[in-house]
């Protein structure tokens, strides 16, 4: 099966150092241009991205049995999930985690080695080593090690996960269900209030089903009196059964709460003034797993206690017609029932499912789930080169023919098109698949604003195409580079050109006349942030003929937060807590950290005679004369453009 549901896409594989272990889908695209989400924070409005990248290390995750809690508050199969449907994630509030309603957006499966997570409530979660739970103690994969190649965050028998806790299963509506229903809808009918028209027509149908029954009005009238054939046939259904069964015992539940039950404080309660019916309500609510309190009759009832778990449970254990609520708006919690108490390799390699959601998280068997993100979770740090994980990059073959028919229209407005703000254009599949120079030709020929952001030395290559467009139009080129130190480089980020082969091409950029912007990106507390270091940099940026830098700290999303604190630990333990105090639980150093990494950038790019934004600036280039970036239409081109001249204008990779 394809991931990403791409139906007539042609997988590749390369047999080549830089390809290996790389799966290329070829797809031919139905468009390319797209349009950035009116909420977005980004500074452009349009996009183009020629490839669709890779994942993080949570690639193909869970069995398809796995029970995904949705938004209604019912369960399916994650085998059964399609692209679109509605889904319980969570996000952060603050310190805490709330629960939300996400969306799938995309949803594949694969073969992988198996690994069973067993937690104390007798939860059981099929998994694939590389996925992550969210413990007490952050996002922890289901398996690792604590020292080498392998060592990163992973779960251990110490850590208890998060959620729900074990999620019941749907009751069959078989004869026990349905009489058990009936017994408890017909004997709890106190018309203490209005009932569902759908719970009406439920006890109808049953009536109907068991025979021994028939309703006494039809419609959706709230008329809850049934008559038998005999009293001998009525009897057979609504009599207490001597040994009730488990299906009973739920149909009663349900039936006696859609006749006289609610939700009152987020908790089910029922108004039921009858002490048989009491009597045998709170049998059942204890038989299966309940803690309930009776009111005094007549008062008030039975009150089903605890919180999120077990309105939740509630649902789906007795599947009632009347609503019970969902998990929706309240806070993740974990206690000792989902503490982790083993964790075993299963020895086999089974079929296994994984959705991308809208939260970058679901609720698998009752806990919060990682999911698998698209490639914007881990390209600011270009994570892609990495050794842990399993790369997938679509690329859209026939990009430039879908672009030149698209500036053709006479709806598009000739806006400006952003490139490499998701995923960087000038990757390494790039050098095979020439995707750029189709799109390049097509942007010149139609006079189309266009930048580019990219740590890909590549674009030398298409260098003469890039001179052709700025003659024409306004043409951005920016280079991400956020230190020199080769070590450095070689450790965090493998996969990237070298800081110095980038350097060249700012400095063959800016001797053919383009005003190359810096992104000084990222700068890693404790290991590139010194004034020494940040000073260094600067020189060889302005030495190669930078015309501006705009300084990024570290940012820690989700996917790239745990490579990269798995990095930091194996390779820096020493800095670990000083990344604690600066990051906290959040994506972001502190706001006084950022300033004073912006001031001493600054302070260095004045030195230099560069000009530098605050840290993280984002602003859209001009449409207009390419005053920041680019080759002025009619200038003549000079080998070096003299450092200073006005703010640059600079798209961020984040």
């Amino acid at each position: 099966m394809l991931p990403l549901a791409l139906p007539g896409a042609v997988a590749r594989t390369f047999d080549t150092p830089e390809f290996r272990g790389v799966t290329f889908y070829e797809v031919r695209a139905k468009s390319l241009v797209n349009r950035v989400p009116g909420t977005s924070r980004v500074p452009f409005e349009w996009t183009i991205n020629p490839y669709r990248g890779c994942s993080h290390a949570c690639v193909y995750c869970l069995t398809g049995d796995t029970a995904i809690l949705m938004a209604d508050g019912t369960t399916r199969p994650l085998a059964g999930l399609a692209v679109g449907d509605e889904i319980v994630g969570t996000v952060r509030d603050g310190r805490l985690r709330r629960y939300v309603t996400t969306k799938v957006l995309a949803h594949w499966s694969t073969l992988k080695p198996a690994h069973r997570v067993t937690l104390a409530d007798g939860t059981t979660l099929i998994a694939s080593g590389d996925h992550r739970f969210l413990s007490d103690r952050g996002w922890k994969h289901v398996t690792g090690a604590r020292h080498g190649r392998s060592r990163r965050p992973h779960l251990t028998t110490a850590n208890r996960l998060t959620g729900l806790g074990r999620l019941p299963e749907r009751p069959v509506e078989d004869e026990d269900y349905r009489r058990g229903y009936l017994c408890g809808f017909v004997n709890g009918d106190g018309h203490v209030g209005p009932v569902a028209a759908a719970a009406l027509r439920r006890a109808r149908a049953y009536a109907a089903a068991c025979g021994g029954l028939h309703a006494m009005a039809t419609g959706d009238r709230d008329h809850r009196e049934f008559a038998g054939a005999s009293v001998r046939d009525a009897s057979v259904v609504l009599e207490w059964p001597e040994a009730p069964a488990r299906r009973w015992r739920q149909g009663f539940v349900a039936g006696l709460f859609d006749a006289a039950g609610g939700l009152v404080d987020g908790l089910p309660r029922f108004h039921s003034v009858d002490k048989v019916v009491v009597d045998w309500l709170v049998e059942c609510l204890a038989v299966l797993g309940f803690a309930c309190v009776t009111d005094d009759v007549g008062m008030g009832g039975v009150r089903v206690l605890g919180g999120t778990r077990e309105r939740v449970r509630f649902g789906l254990l007795f599947a009632p017609a009347t609503p019970t609520g969902t998990a929706i708006g309240d806070l993740v919690r974990g206690d000792e029932s989902l503490r982790v108490t083993a964790i075993e390799p299963l020895g086999v390699e089974v079929p296994m499912f994984d959705i991308t959601t809208g939260t970058g998280d679901f609720i698998a068997n009752g806990v919060v789930s990682h999911n698998c993100f698209a490639r914007r979770t881990h390209t600011y740090l270009d994570l892609d080169a990495g050794h842990d994980f399993d790369s997938q990059i679509v690329v859209k073959v026939n990009a430039g023919e879908v672009l030149r028919r698209e500036l053709s229209s006479k709806s598009w407005p000739g806006a400006h098109l952003a490139m490499g703000t998701n995923v960087d254009c000038y990757q390494r599949a790039e050098g095979r698949y020439r995707l750029m120079r189709d799109i390049l030709a097509a942007l010149r020929d139609h006079a189309n604003p266009f930048s580019i952001l990219t740590k890909g030395t590549l674009i030398a290559r298409d260098l003469d195409l890039l001179k052709q467009a700025a003659e024409v139009t306004s043409v951005s080129v920016s280079m991400s580079i956020g230190f020199l130190d080769e070590a450095l480089w070689r450790s965090v980020e493998p996969g990237t050109p070298s800081p110095r082969r980038r350097l060249d091409v700012v400095r063959r950029f800016t001797d053919e006349g383009f005003r190359v912007g810096v992104l000084m990106a990222p700068i890693l507390p404790g290991l590139t942030d010194t004034q020494e270091s940040i000073d260094a940099t600067v020189a060889e940026l302005a030495a190669a003929g930078a015309a501006s830098i705009v300084p990024i700290t570290l940012h820690l999303r989700p996917g790239a937060r745990e490579w990269y604190q798995g990095w930091l630990a194996r390779e820096h333990p020493q800095l670990v807590p000083r990344y604690r105090e600066l990051y906290g639980d959040g994506f972001y150093a502190g706001r006084e950290y950022q300033r004073e990494v912006s001031a001493r950038v600054r302070m260095a790019s004045r030195r230099h005679g560069l000009q530098s934004g605050d840290t993280g600036t984002t602003r859209m280039p001009s449409t207009g004369s390419p005053e920041g970036f680019g080759v002025p239409e009619g200038a003549a081109r000079s080998k070096r453009v003299k450092p200073g001249g006005p703010d640059v204008e600079q798209l961020s990779l984040l």
